[in-house]
This record gives structure tokens, sequence and C-alpha cells, in this order.
């Protein structure tokens, strides 16, 4: 396998693990599982048997995310009281890790939040990119455009430009292999930036890193979130910024 004009070794993935942490996601939760059972469903019908295990982390959820996951029992549901996401992603990947008897180096690791929509082809999207060499599969993120004023909208897309090979880190919409994940110790125990943290390892390990801008995942754009510096804080700032306000006046 050559990967950037080189001969590299590629373990291809015997299974993959979904992850997806979430704290009082009631509203939300349905949106996102249905889309997950559809990425599976697309996934098989075009004839890839990989297995694919789908696990949910209820993170100190005070809500009725519970009885929404009780409705997908194929989903293997986590329950951790850490209020960090970093500390609930990587709770999922061990959870992960235990339900196949050892650690799963040839596992795919795909991360996604509660409050996103996976497009139909999202694994295999993931899939053809562990296949090709990557060892970690940074995707791009579209903003639900009935959560904020269109103007904002605007300014946001402005700042995305959907290319391959974009500089974006977004933990909605992530892949990475078992081996260098376990290899640089996983996702970090942090409230904020556990993904750019976990990139930046990936890198400083000399991992094979892919930015696509193919199967963009819809992710929530409220203004309120629940962890610090995450979505909702970066879209209150471009609320502030002289762009948003120069094309409101």
């Amino acid at each position: 396998m050559r990967f950037n004009g080189k001969d590299v070794v590629v373990d291809v993935p015997s299974s993959v693990a979904v992850v997806v942490p979430a704290r009082n996601e009631e509203r939300r939760l349905a949106a996102c599982l249905s889309a997950l059972q559809a990425a599976v469903g697309q996934l098989l019908g075009g004839g890839d048997a990989t297995p694919v295990r789908v696990v949910l982390v209820l993170d100190r959820c005070t809500d009725g995310s519970a009885a929404v996951a009780a409705r997908w029992p194929s989903v293997q549901v986590v329950t951790t009281r850490h209020g960090r996401v970093g500390a609930a992603r990587a709770a999922g990947i061990r959870h992960a890790a235990a339900l196949a008897g050892v650690y799963p180096e040839t596992t795919w690791i795909a991360t996604t939040d509660a409050d996103s929509v996976v497009p139909a082809d999202w694994l295999q999207t993931q899939l053809h990119f562990a296949r090709a060499g990557a060892d970690l599969l940074l995707g791009m993120v579209r903003p639900h455009p009935g959560d904020i004023p269109e103007g904002l909208l605007r300014v946001w897309h402005a700042r995305h430009e959907f290319v391959d090979g974009h500089g974006h880190v977004h933990g909605a919409n992530m892949g990475v292999r078992g081996s260098i994940y376990r290899a640089v110790g996983g996702f970090p125990d942090r409230a904020v930036d556990e993904d750019v943290m976990l990139v930046d390892r990936i890198r400083r390990h000399s991992g094979r890193v892919i930015s696509t801008s193919s199967s963009p995942v819809l992710t929530s754009s409220r203004l309120t979130g629940r962890t610090p510096g995450g979505m909702a804080e970066y879209l209150r700032d471009l609320l502030e910024e002289p762009t948003y306000r120069e094309r409101q006046a």
C-alpha cells in the first residue's frame, strides 16, 4: 500500500467502534442514533461485512437520554459521571475493547456527538480511508441551519472551506486506528479540546493523517452548549466579531 508516495503496511480494520458521548441530549439523540443506524445499514447493504459496534456514553445525564437510547437495543450504553468529554470518549472506547475481549488493535474507532447527524455514507467513507492507510481521519461538520441566524451561518461557512486537506478538527467527525490510539495514550481526560490534543499526539507520533471534505456531519449550532470551549462558545465569539456585525449593519 502506498501513502503519500511511500510504501506502508496497513492493518485492514477487522471491526468498527462508533463512540458517541452524550450529556442531556434527549431532544437530539434520536436523530443521532437513527442516522447511525442508517449508516450501518448502508455499509451492510453495500456488501461490507465489517462488524460495527455503536457505543453511547451517557455522561452525567439527568434527562431522558437513557429512555431514548433504549429504543435502539443494538446500541451499547455506558453510564459515566466524568463531566468531561475526553474522559467520556475514552470510556466508550474502553467499553468497546472490553466487548471485543482484547484491546482491538485493528479496530477503526469512529467518533461523533449525540447532537450530530452523520450522513448515510459516513461509515463507508471512514473505512475507505482506513483501508487506504490513514491512521487518523479528520472530517468536516456543517452547522444545523435552523439553530442560528442566517448571517452567522454565512460567516461560519466563510471560515470553513469544504476542501480535502483542510485544517479543522471536529470530534463529531473523526476516525482513528486502534493501534495508534493506544500507542499515543488515547483521548486525554479533558473537558475541552480533547480532539485537538489527540490529533497533536498522533501527528507527533508520525501518524498518517488525512483531512477530507467527504461525508460532512450535520451538528448542532445552538448558542448554549453542554461544555465550555465547544461549538456553542465558538459561535458566540463569531457574533462579536466585526465581520458579523458589519453584515448586520
